[in-house]
């Protein structure tokens, strides 16, 4: 009886470099073998998030010489329907990454600072497709009480904390 191979994964990859998307499409398909989708236009990020749900986004937080990514980040993460879907940050934007962490570690979302090399790169797309096939056999949204509400963008604040 032959059996099914399973589906490869699909992740989209956010961000306004062509270069890069590039690079990205090219290690994560011929070397992680994963199915790979770009979307180089921020303001059409979170529609597309949620009209392909895939099950991984990594994103920049520097999308068209704007930190368009944190307003991508809360989007998806607000939303019930993408609510799930483990994202990777994935950016040269030390700082603003540093100043974010404590929020970006409670909410489950990895962070990947350019330049990174593939071992780095494969290793962090594992483990986060990882935990969402986790979370989907459990019905889990990930986080504190599963969105990141306000926390990203402006002042770090947590929705639903004591």
């Amino acid at each position: 009886m032959e059996q099914h191979k399973q589906a490869r994964a699909r992740i989209v990859v956010f961000n306004d470099d062509t270069d890069f998307l590039t690079l990205m499409t090219e290690l994560l398909t011929e070397i992680g073998d994963y199915d790979v989708q770009i979307c180089r236009e921020g303001n059409h990020a979170y529609q597309f998030v949620r009209d392909q749900l895939p099950d991984l986004v990594i994103l920049d937080i520097r999308i068209e010489g704007q930190d368009l990514g944190w307003a991508i980040l809360e989007c998806v993460t607000l939303d019930p329907k993408t609510r799930p879907i483990p994202m990777i940050v994935c950016s040269a934007a030390i700082r603003e990454l540093q100043a974010h962490e404590e929020l970006l570690e409670r909410y489950g979302i990895d962070v990947l600072t350019k330049p990174f090399d593939l071992d780095a790169l494969l290793e962090k797309v594992a483990t986060a497709l990882e935990r969402g096939r986790r979370h989907r056999a459990d019905g889990s949204a990930g986080g504190a009480d599963g969105a990141v509400r306000g926390s990203l963008v402006g002042q770090p604040t947590l929705d639903g904390s004591p």
